[in-house]
């Protein structure tokens, strides 16, 4: 079993919320007692979905203190984390796929006053990371295709997430290790075996009976 340096933390994705309704679930998740809120930024291009923009945090970030990790699923979100650390995010993940410069992008998001992450989706291996890991805060391991919410866990994702739990404790880092699609009890407890930390929730959590219980669940 990997072990985290971290304290295990449930992240409440707002994509899976009523998005007519999303100061409301936005305050439904401080009033629960968490401290992240998990914004998806969607393109269409990059995965076939679209979701919100800088707008919405700008909108949001007066109503609360939530931590907000924010995950920019863009083919170019070189161009955007500007616009994403003015409107309120306080951590900005990008992808590792597409073609930009990501060294210099993970430095100016942290010379924006940010937290920087870097995200994989499910057929990038591990090794895609590995050049990265001393200057991140975050890594997040997609355990769906991205773009929908309520899709099933893919667990041939708990070696990869083993693997950069190990190489974490090797050279002695300290980012988090983030999942992100399908998280449940069960599979995010998975996960916590395999060394994550961060416990991405949208489905599950909104439509939790008792959204105390799964929290306490995954984080007991």
């Amino acid at each position: 079993m990997s072990t985290s340096p971290h304290p295990p933390v449930v992240v409440p994705s707002l994509l899976a919320s009523n998005h007519g309704r999303l100061a409301e679930a936005s305050l439904s998740v401080v009033q629960a007692g968490l401290t992240w809120l998990h914004l998806d930024i969607m393109d269409g291009h990059f995965v076939p979905n679209l979701s919100f923009g800088p707008q919405v945090l700008a909108d949001l970030r007066p109503l609360s203190q939530l931590f907000f990790d924010t995950h920019l699923m863009l083919d170019n979100p070189h161009e955007y984390i500007e616009a994403f650390a003015k409107a309120g995010a306080q951590q900005i993940t990008i992808h590792v796929e597409p073609d930009y410069p990501v060294s210099a992008t993970l430095a100016r998001i942290r010379a924006l006053g940010c937290k920087c992450g870097l995200a994989l989706k499910p057929r990038t291996p591990a090794h895609a990371a590995e050049t990265y890991l001393a200057d991140v805060d975050n890594i997040l391991v997609m355990t769906v295709e991205p773009g929908f919410g309520g899709q099933k866990f893919m667990a041939d994702m708990l070696p990869k997430m083993a693997q950069i739990s190990q190489w974490r404790a090797e050279r002695k880092l300290d980012f988090r290790l983030e999942v992100d699609g399908g998280i449940d009890v069960e599979t995010g407890l998975l996960c916590r075996g395999a060394g994550a930390d961060t416990f991405v929730c949208g489905t599950a959590y909104f439509q939790a009976a008792d959204r105390a219980a799964f929290v306490r669940g995954l984080t007991a």
